[in-house]
């Protein structure tokens, strides 16, 4: 990551196109793996960034597919409370249209996620937006 920032905020790192792709294909490729604690880490990175950026809208949504990965987590853990609490926030954020300017496809992945945390079906897959 580079050390510039965005619109002068203490703490709001900047990504560049590049180092947010980056970020991105490792969060994914850890989320696909089931490295819940990983790919939390690796989706913190782009969620600051948007957070330095003043986008709370954009920041939300990332913000739920880190929750999602908590919950995963949680569930493995076999914690329940953990895993309804954090869940539950993670379907909150991730509720509504998917937006342009997420790279991962969050409609799907929202609904993949409420059976999952149901009991109800295997975890879901982090997919780029427009994947078949």
């Amino acid at each position: 990551m580079t050390g510039g920032r965005r619109d002068g905020r203490p703490g709001a790192p900047t990504l560049t196109p590049g180092e947010r792709r980056d970020a991105l294909i490792s969060a994914r490729a850890l989320f696909n793996a089931g490295a819940y604690w990983e790919a939390h880490e690796a989706l913190e990175t782009v969620w600051r960034s948007i957070i330095g950026a003043g986008d709370g809208e954009a920041a939300q949504v990332w913000q739920g597919l880190i929750q999602a990965a908590a919950a995963l987590l949680h569930q493995r853990r076999r914690n329940q409370h953990g895993m309804s609490t954090v869940g539950t926030a993670a379907l909150d954020k991730l509720a509504g249209p998917q937006r342009a300017d997420v790279e991962l496809e969050t409609v799907r992945f929202r609904a993949q996620l409420a059976r999952a945390l149901a009991g109800e079906g295997d975890p879901p897959r982090l997919e780029w937006q427009g994947h078949g």
